[in-house]
């Protein structure tokens, strides 16, 4: 191969477009946070799950007091929510701006819905005296939840500022970096309730 040829390839592969070269769909940092987020939950998976086998008679009794008509609307209305972040990132790409605030906002009624339904059945949980030193399992039922709870309240307000944004103009096919990380944050949260639900809901 002649030295004129070995140059031609070095161009070719200096030029090859930045665009056609795989990135990360979102922020490195959130993704790190992310990573850390579902290992902290994992652990707290395993830890119930552990706990559950030394006494699985007061697991079973305290998880028929759940309500699991609550748990699988929640459960629908996070993964309609991710549904709606997916489009909502689909049309700010293709500079659907209007478009992508009004699937932000849909996600954002989901949300809306999860916080409602979660703070009526924590209502009735303190009503009915129940805290973290009831049993074992309301203190696992109360950490797992009220934490992702909280996970929602963020992903909402990380959402809420990405909506604000995308009104105005400021994304679209030359910049939804932002959005996709929040895309991100948003899919892990309903990530963890596909495993929290089933795991504190419906094993028996």
């Amino acid at each position: 191969m002649g030295k004129e040829r070995v140059d031609e390839m070095i161009v070719d592969r200096v030029n090859v477009p930045v665009a056609d070269s795989p990135r990360l769909a979102g922020d490195l940092a959130v993704w790190l946070i992310i990573v850390a987020e579902l290992l902290a939950f994992g652990i707290l998976f395993l830890s119930y799950a552990f706990a559950r086998t030394f006494d699985l008679a007061l697991f079973n009794a305290s998880q028929r007091t759940l309500d699991l008509n609550s748990g699988a609307i929640n459960t629908a209305l996070l993964i309609t929510g991710s549904w709606c972040v997916v489009r909502a990132v689909q049309a700010v790409k293709q500079d659907a701006s209007k478009a992508g605030a009004r699937w932000l906002l849909a996600a954002l009624v989901c949300g809306g819905g999860f916080v409602a339904i979660k703070l009526m059945e924590f209502s009735a949980k303190a009503q009915a005296g129940i805290d973290l030193s009831t049993n074992t399992f309301y203190m696992f039922y109360i950490l797992l939840t009220g934490f992702h709870f909280f996970h929602v309240l963020a992903a909402m307000i990380f959402l809420t500022i990405l909506l604000v944004k995308t009104r105005a103009g400021r994304y679209g096919s030359h910049d939804a970096h932002a959005l996709e990380t929040g895309a991100a944050f948003w899919h892990m949260v309903d990530l963890l309730w596909i495993v929290l639900f089933p795991l504190i809901y419906v094993m028996r």
